[in-house]
């Protein structure tokens, strides 16, 4: 029987290159745009494996792993983001994710990341270089972001920035 999986992705296009590609490796793959489309789906059943996104649209795709987790606390479940942080990462592992990939990442990236389950390597490098001002800076906007639901002004507030200063910071590194 085939593993089945469920892509959690507001992007369209991307979910369904995903899809394609899962499909031809022999998976049963279903797709959900945020959690509601992810909650009649997990109505219907369950599933193998998820692949969620950290940002759906106004939604946390961390509310979705939370989700997943809840459902079938068996299921595997990779976050896909391109906007990666140690905060969300570690978030996404409380809350359930055995794996969390920076995107630009591919079908074999995420089976790989399905396959690291159950530990971490002891093995891997640590960075000698210190982190920048600009990733300690957006390091704290994620995490601030995180901590809102991915709410702009309320983000801004509690930030003491103008909420337009933050969108410009945010359109500089886009966020999915």
């Amino acid at each position: 029987m085939a593993d089945t999986l469920v892509i959690v992705e507001d992007d369209q296009v991307f979910a369904r290159t995903l899809r394609r590609s899962f499909e031809r490796r022999g998976y049963l793959v279903s797709t959900a745009a945020g959690p509601e489309e992810l909650a009649a789906l997990l109505a219907e059943g369950t599933f193998d494996r998820a692949v969620v996104d950290l940002k759906l649209g106004t939604a946390s795709g961390l509310e979705c792993v939370q989700t997943l987790h809840r459902h079938d606390p068996a299921m595997l479940i990779v976050v896909l983001t391109g906007f990666a942080s140690i905060s969300t990462a570690v978030e996404a592992i409380k809350l359930g994710a055995c794996h969390y990939l920076a995107k630009p990442a591919n079908t074999d990236d995420i089976e790989a990341a399905f396959g690291k389950v159950g530990g971490g390597d002891a093995t891997a490098p640590i960075s000698v270089r210190p982190s920048s001002i600009k990733t300690v800076e957006w390091e704290h906007i994620n995490e601030a972001l995180a901590a809102t639901g991915f709410n702009i002004s309320e983000t801004a507030r509690r930030l003491g920035m103008h909420r337009r200063t933050l969108a410009r910071k945010l359109e500089k590194r886009q966020i999915s």
